[in-house]
């Protein structure tokens, strides 16, 4: 019976109650939406780094680490590659050769990162081969070719067949230059990374690199990093740790350990949907109680006939608590479906940030963002919108059994 009386009083005011019942609909779709937007942003700055700067693992000499010297490389390079890509889960390595030095045009100079890699491997690794915007990737053709980014051709006003010249220590500490010429230009997106980072073919810098006094080692064997992406990337920690086994001289990082604001943002993601669902819900509890107070007030002569025939308080109080709770049954449906159709739609399609993309780009993001939403916030959301329902109308309730029969009969 209680249930009955209860859904029939919230249709006794049908204007209001569809009211509550969107703003809810509302109130859900936009904490769903606003969730799915900031774990697109978080998991575009990721997926960004990821792909085109650090790769899921990456494996060094540990002295390396500390002070990037061209000296520190790999011991028995080919060795551990092999050993590498046999191993199961593994989807691609690159093996490269990395040098700090300076890259100089007529126009200005700028100090640079100079990664040597083997352009087929590469291209397996990031996205790099995908971010040239003119020009063409590196390829076994000419001599000394290089690839730069837009942020830094601009810079050093150079393109696509200008020269540069880049300038570093070989392993023996001296000074070394060479002329390279720009086949490409590249942009990644990320605007620090682009404007630090210049690539070349391993076996051209691995040339420079070795003193023609050195005979300790060879060309293909010089390798200061090995950048591995994995299948699975929840399998990340499990390679991670068990080449780390293997190679016990070696450090070996997952993309976690080597940029920790990746691992804050991963971290950071689940709490933005409690922080939009907190707040959202907050404005829900006074909405629902203003209109459960009112529904009250306007039936005190009612509620007193009510407990004058012999309803009892606890049958008052239930109905009130079931009429807040009805509204949000109603509306949770159709607040999750509004915000499942947004997340499903916008993750397809992608929203269009453009207007920001220089922005997005400094902060390391894509300017097309793409909603993505965890199926348990879907759960956390209708739970957390029926809890709000339900205290939301304690205090209605208990206005209500506060009133005395004959008073409120007496209610004109």
């Amino acid at each position: 019976m209680i249930p009955i009386m209860a859904w029939r009083n919230i249709w006794r005011s049908k204007t209001r109650s569809l009211v509550v019942i969107g703003a809810i609909s509302v109130g859900i779709w936009a904490a769903l939406s606003l969730t799915g937007f900031a774990t697109g942003m978080m998991k575009s700055y990721v997926n960004n780094a990821v792909q085109n700067i650090v790769s899921h693992i990456q494996v060094h000499q540990p002295e390396f680490l500390d002070e990037y010297e061209v000296k520190y490389n790999i011991p028995d390079a080919l060795a551990v590659e092999q050993a590498i890509r046999a191993e199961p889960g593994i989807k691609a390595v690159s093996v490269r050769s990395v040098a700090g030095g300076m890259v100089s045009s007529s126009q200005g100079a700028r100090g640079v990162r100079i990664k040597g890699v083997i352009p087929e491997e590469e291209a397996r690794v990031n996205a790099l081969d995908e971010n040239v915007v003119e020009g063409e990737y590196l390829s076994d053709k000419g001599r000394n070719p290089i690839l730069v980014s837009g942020d830094l051709a601009q810079k050093l006003n150079v393109k696509v067949r200008s020269k540069v010249v880049l300038n570093f220590q070989d392993r023996g500490g001296s000074i070394t230059a060479a002329a390279f010429r720009i086949v490409g230009i590249f942009d990644t997106g990320n605007n620090p990374f682009d404007l630090s980072h210049v690539f070349v073919r391993r076996s051209d810098l691995n040339n420079l690199l070795i003193p023609a006094t050195d005979s300790s080692l060879t060309a293909d064997a010089l390798t200061h990093e090995i950048a591995i992406m994995v299948e699975d990337i929840r399998n990340v920690d499990t390679i991670a740790n068990k080449l780390g086994a293997e190679f016990p001289g070696l450090k070996v990082q997952t993309y976690r350990e080597i940029s920790p604001d990746l691992e804050l943002y991963e971290g950071q993601i689940k709490n933005v949907s409690l922080i939009y669902l907190t707040v959202i819900l907050l404005a829900l509890v006074f909405g629902i109680i203003n209109t459960m107070l009112m529904a009250v007030l306007e039936r005190i002569k009612e509620l007193g006939m009510l407990m004058a025939i012999g309803m009892n308080k606890l049958r008052v109080f239930s109905m009130i608590v079931l009429e807040s709770i009805l509204l949000g049954l109603v509306a949770i449906p159709v607040g999750l479906f509004l915000g499942y159709i947004t997340i499903d739609y916008v993750g397809k399609n992608g929203i269009d940030m453009s207007i920001y993309a220089q922005s997005l780009e400094n902060y390391g993001m894509s300017p097309i963002i793409y909603f993505e939403l965890d199926p348990g916030v879907y759960l956390q959301v209708a739970v957390g919108v029926f809890l709000t329902a339900v205290l939301a109308s304690i205090y209605p309730a208990l206005k209500a059994i506060r009133l005395k029969p004959v008073e409120a009969l007496r209610t004109i």
